[in-house]
């Protein structure tokens, strides 16, 4: 028989970064969190990197498996962190590799708030 007890599960502290750009005009934080994702997602090696994880089958990827971006792999850490810092990126690490995916519910907010703001 076994001690082990069932650990709940816990869900992403991903909170939707704004309303839809159509709908009201942001407040300073929101702009702010706004700003930061979208300014993580400025720099084409970080859209690369973004792109490759949020491609990736399974959705979540190995450091190993992209890190061929045309930079070092201390760059590529840099560039991975940023998109972290920013919340479009979590990441796990299992043993030597570390694992990265993208916040489902923040891209989900992302993609509304133009989503909404092109058809307006």
């Amino acid at each position: 028989m076994s001690n082990a007890a069932a650990l709940p599960l816990l869900q992403p502290d991903a909170a939707p970064c704004c309303p839809p750009l159509a709908e009201r005009p942001l407040t300073a934080e929101e702009a702010e969190r706004t700003a930061k994702m979208f300014k993580a997602l400025g720099d084409p090696v970080r859209l690369r990197l973004f792109s490759a994880v949020a491609s990736h089958e399974g959705g979540e990827a190995c450091v190993c498996d992209i890190s061929d971006v045309g930079v070092s792999q201390p760059t590529v850490s840099h560039h991975l962190k940023k998109l972290k810092e920013a919340g479009l990126l979590s990441s796990e690490r299992r043993g030597t590799w570390v694992y990265y995916r993208v916040e489902p519910a923040v891209l989900a907010a992302m993609g509304q708030l133009l989503t909404k703001a092109a058809a307006a």
